[in-house]
């Protein structure tokens, strides 16, 4: 393992290297754009992750509604307890379900352990589809991946790292979001990536919509709970699922308000808005207009219209 770890870290210096607004530091690995830090569990992800057939997976570009999508997920897995047994109450759904390539960054251990397959697991990545390990792609496990709108992905990202990190202008963050210069690369491959592939193989692959999810949300849930295997019984069961991962309810949970999941990310900083449109109070015309044009030629072309 030494020498693999090894092997990894000088793979990495030879990648090409890129700093963002003067602090953020990415580098291009098969094609896409990766925090640097990221980089090292996301290789060990791909080669070595041994799936079961009965893991579920969560994938996300990021801010497009990861926190909920975890939140819920992990809740149909574990409606039978009661409101005692509730974990979401005393967890960060980031420290629940983890994600595979910034588990690392916690502040304390994890309680799951990502490669031990002595049991199914739920786990969430941010890495593009082609990336995947082959044992996911080949296996019976599932995949459930949540997209949103570009442009209210935009601003959810811009927020999240103005609160994290020096302001970075907002023009930037256009420019930089439009070339897929920002963590794990492209948005739109991305989310192109799992949308081609859920078409071909729709019982591997859900690929859910935010703004769906939030027009209709007891739909969508009870559509999610069955493609994981885990039916929900009731319209009461889907409401009080709803009622335990919205938003409002999370926010001004104890640990939400004051706890640290990640290093230097206060949980509360994942609760913001989380509206649909919140766009139209930030871009100009011609922002509007340049991720637009992008949506056109890399999303609508194939179908998928956000």
């Amino acid at each position: 393992m030494a020498n693999s770890n090894k092997k990894t870290c000088l793979d990495i210096e030879k990648l090409p290297k890129k700093r963002v607004w003067r602090f953020l530091d990415l580098v291009r690995w098969e094609g896409f754009w990766f925090p640097r830090s990221a980089v090292p569990s996301a290789m060990t992800f791909r080669h070595t992750f041994t799936a079961r057939n009965d893991d579920v997976l969560l994938a996300s570009s990021m801010k497009t509604g990861t926190t909920w999508l975890k939140s819920l997920a992990l809740s149909c897995n574990r409606r039978n307890g009661g409101d005692a047994d509730d974990p979401l109450a005393a967890e960060n759904p980031h420290f629940l379900v983890p994600t595979v390539e910034t588990a690392v960054h916690t502040k304390k251990s994890i309680k799951i352990d990502i490669y031990d397959a002595s049991s199914p697991r739920l786990i969430h990545t941010h890495i593009p589809y082609s990336l995947l390990p082959d044992s996911i792609k080949t296996s019976s496990s599932k995949i459930v991946y949540i997209a949103r709108n570009p442009k209210d992905t935009l601003i959810s990202w811009w927020h999240f790292f103005n609160s994290i990190m020096p302001s970075i202008p907002l023009a930037k963050a256009v420019d930089s979001f439009c070339a897929g210069v920002h963590d794990f690369g492209s948005f739109f491959d991305h989310v192109a990536e799992y949308w081609i592939e859920s078409r071909k193989r729709p019982e591997k692959i859900l690929f859910m919509k935010y703004e769906e999810l939030k027009n209709n949300p007891k739909v969508e849930i009870s559509k999610m709970a069955e493609f994981m295997g885990k039916p929900l019984g009731s319209e009461d069961e889907v409401e009080k699922i709803l009622w335990k991962c919205s938003l409002e309810r999370l926010r001004n949970l104890e640990v939400n308000k004051k706890g640290t999941t990640y290093v230097f990310v206060a949980n509360k900083t994942f609760f913001r808005k989380g509206e649909v449109g919140d766009w139209k109070n930030y871009l100009t015309p011609e922002m509007e207009e340049k991720i637009d044009r992008m949506s056109r030629e890399k999303l609508e072309a194939i179908g998928l219209f956000l």
